[in-house]
């Protein structure tokens, strides 16, 4: 009965995630026509997607220590554990960001339109596709939005704790100037993870970490900034008091076992 409880929620996800795409497809689109429409599209997303999907599947988000003033712009990263993860992070600022994200979305029907124009795309097996991201993200840093990559380099392996990270949001970063404010997400990898053998609602904690600044990282250090960043992340992970994570681990484990 649990089994089939986990896969109804899990489908619910999606008909939830569904509904206001489809029903706000048309405006949507239309603000995404205006020269500053993003704006308009995030505060939706960020404002009325994110909460309906968020609250539906019965979860609350709670932020943790003290978040960096709004109004400036970041590379937000964050580690990378569940399908929640998209919502989550867009109750984290008010100020819009703009996700780069895999070119492989823009094939979800009617989504995948919104998120084409919407989204910094990258086709990882194309350098040309990877170079035009920094050309697209210099377009909106001006605009006084943030970027937001999920930096690891897989993720679909609930038997580890924090994949390594990729290149390029700090590449972007430097290039950019673009201060590093890394986040941690504390309970999606217990309650919401990948597979649908797992997972339950309630709280989903969010720990603000240390901004980093490029200028501080000695001669701009791209190398350095990457091992900072997953530092800060892995401990706050391995540190957290009800280790929501190392207990995720340890319940894939026994399933796998």
């Amino acid at each position: 009965m649990r089994k089939v409880a986990l896969v109804l929620w899990r489908i619910w996800f999606y008909v939830l995630a569904a509904t206001p795409v489809v029903l706000l497809f048309f405006p949507l689109a239309l603000m995404l026509l205006l020269p500053n429409g993003y704006r308009y599209v995030f505060w939706v997303a960020r404002n009325i997607w994110a909460p309906f999907v968020l609250l539906g599947m019965g979860f609350w988000v709670k932020k943790m220590d003290t978040f960096p003033p709004e109004g400036k712009s970041f590379m937000l990263v964050a580690n990378h554990t569940s399908y929640i993860d998209i919502m989550v992070m867009l109750r984290m600022r008010k100020t819009p960001f703009v996700f780069v994200g895999k070119k492989e979305l823009v094939k979800i029907p009617i989504f995948g339109y919104l998120y084409k124009r919407a989204a910094i795309m990258v086709d990882r097996s194309s350098s040309k596709s990877r170079f035009g991201v920094y050309e697209r993200a210099q377009k909106v840093i001006q605009k006084g939005y943030s970027v937001c990559i999920f930096p690891e380099a897989e993720y679909i392996d609930e038997t580890i704790l924090l994949n390594p990270f990729k290149r390029g949001a700090f590449k972007l970063a430097i290039e950019h100037e673009l201060p590093v404010f890394p986040m941690v997400f504390l309970d999606c990898k217990r309650k919401f993870p990948w597979y649908t053998t797992h997972g339950y609602p309630g709280r989903l904690r969010v720990k603000a970490l240390d901004v980093i600044s490029v200028q501080e990282i000695q001669s701009k250090a791209l190398e350095k900034l990457q091992e900072l960043s997953h530092q800060q992340i892995k401990t706050a992970l391995e540190n957290d008091p009800k280790g929501m994570a190392l207990k995720a681990i340890e319940v894939w484990k026994k399933k796998t076992a």
